[in-house]
């Protein structure tokens, strides 16, 4: 498992460089990670690098192993590369397959044809050499391969990770904004918060952000619930992975500091519960039922204890905000930061990009970073005292 392999990690856009300090963390020997790229960081590692990235990334969506690349001009140019992969030495042909698409700037037409034209080039590889062509299986598929298509070239990866990383495995339900935990946890990390800092969530919805933050806090790998793409494949050794599971599982710690969490539904509230049991972290978040605009720090810092309020409130994006007290939400939060959370750090996600003229703070930093197709900020800031908070009858929830 020496041999190196081109490697491509994708991730939401704007945690590229979040991703790329996470994977060189892992500290492995073998693993070289490359230049950021727009949506994701390529790395060149071994076999074994791949089942880490894939048991440890928080933040990646996939770990893609690349087979190949050619220059491309229409669709037959992708069959005639399918054609030449050694798909053989992956998988076998009573294996079912799914092949996905994306694009960026292609000048093929239909990425559809392209992605059959893949197909049809893979499977004719096994016929070719005497043996039955693969069946495709678009809901359970033993193996994905993975299709890019340029402005100028094709790129064939397979999958190694099967299911996005986000499924981490332990969410029963989620709010009626989910909030995806792979984007949950590079917020985490652009907002400053460690696990030796005090964390706390006002509005924790289904509790995406402190269940990642408390996995992170307790060192707990976070496929650990889960299996992978690459156990279904040629060439990754059992006995390899279940040492590197052992050892994953032996890293466990207890959390150096408390995490907090509270939302107005009491119903979010149970959910927070539920889904920090499946995630075996049920010991360290705190969950209560609380407005945020009653929100007080959860705990007395001690001298030289950093606290870190991380949440992501609702807007209009992604929950229908209507009337005042959807206007007034963000100055009455700014309000409530600045005269009860004084000394502490706080990181806001939100789609309105100049949501800091609302809140009437000044941010410390501004992060691009995309939730699905919504383009964000995550406000950072380091919170001093301000005039008393407005007082006015509006309640206040969050969506996850």
């Amino acid at each position: 498992m020496s041999e190196l392999h081109n490697l491509f990690l994708p991730c939401p856009r704007g945690l590229e460089p979040a991703l790329a300090a996470e994977m060189q963390a892992l500290e492995s020997p073998t693993l070289r990670t490359g230049k950021e790229v727009p949506s994701g960081v390529p790395a060149r590692g071994t076999l074994e690098d791949v089942m880490r990235l894939n048991l440890h990334s928080r933040i990646a969506s996939r770990v893609l192993l690349r087979l190949g690349h050619a220059p491309v001009e229409q669709a037959d140019d992708v069959y005639r590369l399918a054609l030449k992969m050694p798909w053989e030495r992956w998988f076998a042909p009573d294996q079912t397959l799914r092949v996905d698409v994306t694009a960026d700037h292609s000048p093929l037409e239909s990425l559809h044809f392209a992605a059959l034209r893949a197909k049809d080039g893979l499977c004719d590889r096994f016929r070719m050499r005497g043996m039955e062509r693969p069946d495709v299986d678009r809901e359970q598929p033993d193996v994905r391969v993975h299709l890019h298509l340029s402005a100028t070239e094709a790129l064939l990866y397979l999958d190694t990770s099967g299911e996005p990383l986000f499924k981490r495995g332990w969410r029963t339900a989620h709010g009626e904004a989910p909030l995806k935990e792979n984007l949950a946890a590079g917020l985490l990390a652009l907002s400053g918060w460690t696990p030796q800092a005090v964390l706390f969530d006002p509005l924790c919805g289904a509790g995406t952000l402190v269940v990642e933050a408390a996995q992170m806090a307790c060192n707990l790998a976070p496929g650990l619930g889960r299996g992978f793409g690459f156990e279904r494949l040629r060439g990754f050794g059992a006995q390899a992975w279940e040492d590197i599971r052992q050892a994953a599982l032996a890293a466990r710690r207890a959390a150096q500091a408390p995490i907090f969490a509270a939302d107005i539904d009491p119903r979010m509230v149970e959910l927070t519960r539920a889904n920090a049991q499946r995630a075996g972290v049920e010991a360290v978040v705190q969950v209560k039922q609380g407005d945020v605009m009653d929100a007080v720090p959860p705990i007395q810092l001690q001298p030289g204890q950093a606290g870190h309020l991380v949440t992501n409130p609702p807007y209009a994006e992604r929950i229908e905000a209507k009337g005042r007290e959807a206007e007034e939400f963000l100055p009455r939060l700014g309000d409530v930061l600045k005269q009860r959370f004084t000394g502490w750090n706080a990181a806001l996600l939100l789609a309105d990009l100049q949501a800091d003229r609302a809140l009437r703070l000044k941010p410390a930093r501004r992060h691009v970073v995309y939730n699905g197709p919504i383009e964000c900020r995550l406000f950072t800031f380091q919170l001093v005292a301000g005039r008393p908070p407005r007082k006015t009858a509006a309640g206040a929830g969050a969506g996850d």
